[in-house]
């Protein structure tokens, strides 16, 4: 997320939408999105399970992103994301609360629909380009959300997701300071949606305050999922997990492959037997 030099939350970690994204610098349009794509392939081939001494592979830089996590969570999300959540939700009233996040979101359907055909999955693409026109028109420019009366549900892809649908690995955990975790393959994703239409051609002023709308109502869904994060032991690796897992529900649609870990179950197995002959 070099695009971004301000505040945003861990909503995406905790199975909530979007990281929120302030974007304070122009588009870096001078970079070739089939370079930024190629690198990616490169990037993401480290292995996304602890090596046999105990570190994690998906983490190279666990001790830069810990002092990210820090000043994120204890600073920018304490005294700046978290207030500026409260106040907004409790003074604006819900049906504009809803209707701006509505239109917020609606902006982000085209995207989804051709990362929607680019994964065959073209029943989810039709349901996508139906919201868009929809909601686009009868709905008031997404005001409203007729879409849903006929069960269109907004679930959206990103084109990370598309890259993952590839065989493309999630990379390096990445803890941007102030917005929160990634990934080397989510931030390649998120700059290739960018460039589609109409994100591409909306000016800076509009889309900050549509980012800012997205943000404010993530980060009060966040509130109810908060204790979770202040309880655990190690509130990075809580979050560091959570985050993978969500990604892998994503790119699954919800249904992600059960994969066993045979060394810890033959421990259990063997852990198991000698409590039997006890």
């Amino acid at each position: 997320m070099i695009e971004s030099c301000s505040l945003i939350l861990i909503v995406k970690a905790l199975g909530k939408e979007k990281l929120v994204k302030f974007s304070v610098l122009p588009p870096l349009s001078r970079h070739n999105p089939i370079l930024i794509i190629l690198a990616t392939l490169i990037f993401s081939g480290c292995s996304s399970t602890p090596s046999s001494d105990g570190s994690d592979n998906r983490d190279p830089i666990e001790p830069i992103n810990r002092a990210f996590w820090t000043f994120t969570w204890d600073y920018t999300d304490k005294y700046i994301s978290k207030p500026a959540s409260l106040a907004y939700t409790t003074y604006t009233p819900v049906f504009l609360r809803s209707g701006l996040y509505n239109m917020a979101l609606n902006l982000n359907e085209p995207s989804s629909i051709i990362n929607n055909l680019l994964q065959a999955k073209f029943t989810n693409a039709a349901k996508s380009t139906g919201r868009f026109v929809l909601n686009s028109t009868i709905g008031l420019f997404g005001f409203f959300d007729p879409a849903s009366d006929f069960g269109w549900t907004g679930d959206q892809e990103e084109f990370g997701e598309v890259l993952g649908t590839y065989g493309v690995g999630d990379g390096a955990y990445i803890v941007v300071p102030g917005i929160g975790p990634s990934s080397v393959r989510e931030e390649v994703g998120d700059y290739i949606d960018k460039y589609y239409w109409p994100l591409a051609v909306i000016d800076f002023w509009p889309n900050l305050a549509r980012w800012t709308v997205i943000g404010l109502e993530q980060r009060a869904a966040l509130a109810d999922q908060e204790p979770l994060i202040r309880e655990s032991l190690d509130d990075y690796e809580f979050v560091k997990n959570a985050y993978f897992q969500n990604m892998n529900y994503k790119l699954y649609d919800g249904h992600p492959p059960i994969v066993i870990d045979e060394e810890a179950e033959a421990e259990l197995d063997a852990f198991m037997d000698e409590f039997d002959d006890e």
